[in-house]
């Protein structure tokens, strides 16, 4: 027998803990070797932590005015129908399907099957179960696979399951994150490694690999960064701590089953952005107070976070300590990534814009169809080996229809002045505006230096119009 409503179980505790277990994943871990290599400079790399936060923050805040005016399942779905039309809803929920949710979910899985393999080396990335052709099917991506169906079961059996590993998973990451930032700021502050750092903090050698016809060497050579080409490397370097920092949308997809949503949903997104900002930051000066710029730019397979806790730690507890942090952080951040997403896909079902069965609840309240479909596409992609490609993609579009979300705010201030708005988008007009033109700034940058994945992004939406076209088409028929 199927409920027909859903229950608002979920408070302003719950609200935070899935906007900041949904944002910290692996890339904290990772991705600041990367940034340093692009950038070249700590000071520079500071900045665009510090970016990333302001601009996620101000996004958040906006959002809470949206939030408040449409607390229902779908979030930001709805409110893109709502303030332009039903194809720029659709858009956006065919590429939150098709890469932008699946493919995260995809990457988190698999980076938590990668870690597993610390502790069982059979889920090592090296070890293949079957060759097929080109294709290679790995240990390590059956666990990923084995990893979502398992969350993907435990949401079907109803929002309390998914509450309580959201906010055990969630709680312990960020108590092990803010102990081992105090670890490595405090046994930092004890070298000299920071102010050799900052001895010439502002001057950028970006490291740029070397190509052999056209085709990456695992070289790099030493590249000064100036002026404009300066300003486009900080614009790549985003596209990581920006990825970190992704997902904290997510928690308007459920709307529905939040208390007072009218309250928590603005307040989770500030709390829950805010402090993920303060332990990205924090985490990337504990970096530079451990090790030098060299070291952070060429980590083992980037992983900037071991490396730094083998500053600290002898023999292989550095190792095994990042590894345990990482599997918590991912397992918690997919059950954010799955219990959110499937709700927006609910929405467009009941819209007529998805498969008819995912509008529907199952017994125990939740959309159990749709985390299937949801679950078995992310499945797919973690077979697919392109989910990397995929996150570049997915980063890049993400920001297209933030920028666009926030546009909402002004277009339904003029079309729809007398709604209900429990809450006013801090600092209107000045801080939409103001992220509207950083974003769109951030988005020709990367249109500029990163052509190919951008570009690729960008069909990935255009393929959309089409495809609602052909399904409104059969709605129009049936009628």
């Amino acid at each position: 027998m199927e409920e027909t409503s859903t229950k608002r179980t979920l408070g302003l505790l719950d609200t935070t803990l899935l906007v900041a277990g949904s944002m910290i994943g692996s890339g904290i871990f990772i991705v600041s070797s990367e940034m340093a290599r692009t950038v070249g400079s700590p000071a520079w790399l500071l900045v665009c932590w510090v970016l990333t936060g302001l601009i996620t923050v101000f996004a958040a805040l906006s959002y809470g005015e949206l939030a408040g005016m449409m607390p229902q399942a779908g979030g930001q779905y709805v409110y893109l129908r709502k303030a332009y039309n039903p194809l720029v809803a659709f858009l956006y929920g065919w590429t939150v399907f098709l890469v932008i949710q699946t493919g995260v979910i995809a990457a988190v899985a698999v980076a938590f099957a990668k870690y597993t393999g610390v502790f069982l080396p059979v889920f090592n990335e090296d070890h293949v179960l079957l060759t097929i052709g080109t294709f290679k099917l790995k240990y390590a991506q059956l666990l990923a696979i084995a990893c979502i169906a398992f969350l993907t079961w435990l949401n079907i059996q109803g929002i309390q399951y998914g509450k309580l590993i959201q906010r055990s998973f969630t709680s312990a990451k960020l108590i092990a994150l803010f102990g081992l930032i105090a670890i490595g700021i405090y046994f930092g502050f004890h070298t000299d490694t920071l102010s050799l750092n900052f001895t010439d903090a502002w001057t950028s050698t970006a490291q740029v690999p070397v190509l052999l016809e056209g085709k990456p060497t695992g070289a790099y050579e030493p590249m000064q960064l100036q002026g404009f080409i300066l300003l486009g490397a900080v614009g790549v370097a985003l596209i990581g701590s920006l990825f970190s920092s992704d997902a904290w949308n997510n928690v308007t997809f459920i709307a529905a089953e939040i208390k007072e949503p009218q309250k928590n949903i603005p307040l989770g997104l500030f709390f829950g952005t805010f402090i993920v900002t303060i332990i990205y930051v924090l985490a990337n000066i504990a970096y530079l107070c451990l090790l030098p710029m060299h070291d952070i730019q060429f980590a083992g397979h980037d992983r900037v976070g071991a490396a730094a806790m083998a500053v600290v730690f002898s023999g292989n507890t550095a190792t095994y300590l990042m590894a345990g942090l990482i599997i918590v952080s991912t397992f918690g951040c997919n059950n954010g990534l799955i219990l959110a997403g499937s709700r927006l896909f609910q929405a467009m079902a009941k819209d007529g814009l998805f498969f008819k069965r995912a509008a529907a609840l199952n017994s125990k309240g939740v959309p159990g169809n749709s985390l299937v479909f949801q679950g078995i596409w992310a499945s797919v992609l973690c077979l697919s080996g392109s989910y990397n490609d995929l996150l570049e993609y997915a980063t890049f579009a993400s920001l297209v229809f933030y920028m666009v979300t926030i546009g909402a705010i002004f277009i339904l201030r003029k079309k729809d002045p007398l709604a209900e708005r429990p809450y006013k988008a801090f600092g209107y007009p000045i801080v939409p505006a103001l992220y509207i033109v950083v974003t769109f700034a951030i988005c020709a940058d990367l249109l500029y230096f990163k052509t190919a994945s951008t570009g690729i992004g960008l069909c990935i939406v255009a393929l959309g119009i089409p495809v609602y076209y052909f399904i409104a088409r059969k709605k129009h028929a049936a009628l």
